[in-house]
């Protein structure tokens, strides 16, 4: 978008899809970059609020597409970015954000719940890059997973999710290394407690679809405010970024004092159960 005389907006022309964007951090993350110049391609699950998200950032006067798709089904994100290229023409940005998080001790889960949680963060991410790799490394483009601060140290009811969470790390890293020639940009930003849509939902034990834990508020960001820190990572070309100062916190002492952490979680886990129940 442009106005009259003006410089033109830092992403005007370039292209950006982001994962789970029909609603929460996704979609505020969608409005920050059309806010930037960007057109984006929009995702989800649910096709009534996909469009509900659409509409809303079209008649903001954002260029927009959208395209239901499972982010763990290979051809379903091979037909994602196809619709990219056919209603834009090229893929500069990916932000791999669609996951499903989970509110379940280990030893309750039953395995299907772990795999189901734990592909949606990690075949999440990688079977929409795979798709899209070879639009990204034309355009030289960027790459950024959409991690946690609780995939720097674990967090008790979050076995798959944090697994999940810190495979996009090394991910990343390596990567990183792999294709250090193509100009590709590959970061990931650990996101800390953010105020979730009132309809956010995890998985229990048995695959159940319960609200999350509690978070004090007094911790959490507004999702606009997550949404401006993810741009502004993916404008620096970022190789991390880590939100909040909680988050910044638990990666000092997991480097330094990894034991004095630990302490910590336990000691809050017996003191806060509603944090993790």
């Amino acid at each position: 978008m442009f106005s009259n005389n003006a410089a033109p907006l830092p992403l005007a022309g370039k292209v950006a899809l982001i994962t789970g964007s029909e609603s929460g951090i996704g979609r505020e993350t969608a409005r920050a970059f059309c806010q930037q110049g960007a057109a984006v391609v929009l995702n989800g699950r649910q096709p009534e609020r996909l469009e509900s998200t659409r509409q809303a950032l079209a008649a903001e006067g954002y260029r927009v597409a959208a395209c239901v798709a499972d982010v763990t089904d290979y051809a379903a994100c091979e037909q994602l970015v196809a619709v990219a290229i056919r209603e834009f023409g090229r893929l500069d940005m990916l932000v791999a954000n669609a996951s499903i998080s989970m509110r379940a001790y280990f030893l309750d889960m039953t395995p299907d719940v772990f795999r189901q949680v734990l592909d949606s963060n990690v075949y999440g991410a990688v079977f929409p890059l795979k798709a899209a790799l070879p639009h990204l490394i034309r355009s030289r483009g960027s790459v950024t997973f959409i991690s946690s601060i609780s995939a720097l140290n674990g967090m008790p009811s979050g076995s798959a999710y944090c697994a999940g969470k810190a495979a996009l790390t090394n991910l990343a890293h390596t990567l990183r290394l792999e294709l250090a020639d193509t100009g590709v940009h590959f970061g990931v930003v650990h996101i800390g407690f953010t105020q979730n849509d009132p309809e956010k939902r995890v998985l229990d034990a048995a695959g159940q679809p319960v609200p999350i834990a509690h978070r004090p508020p007094r911790w959490q960001k507004s999702q606009a405010q997550v949404a401006a820190i993810i741009l502004r990572h993916v404008q620096r070309r970022r190789q991390r970024t880590v939100i909040s100062a909680l988050g910044l916190l638990i990666l000092v002492v997991h480097s330094v004092l990894p034991r004095l952490g630990d302490w910590v979680v336990r000691t809050s886990q017996q003191r806060l159960r509603n944090f993790y129940e």
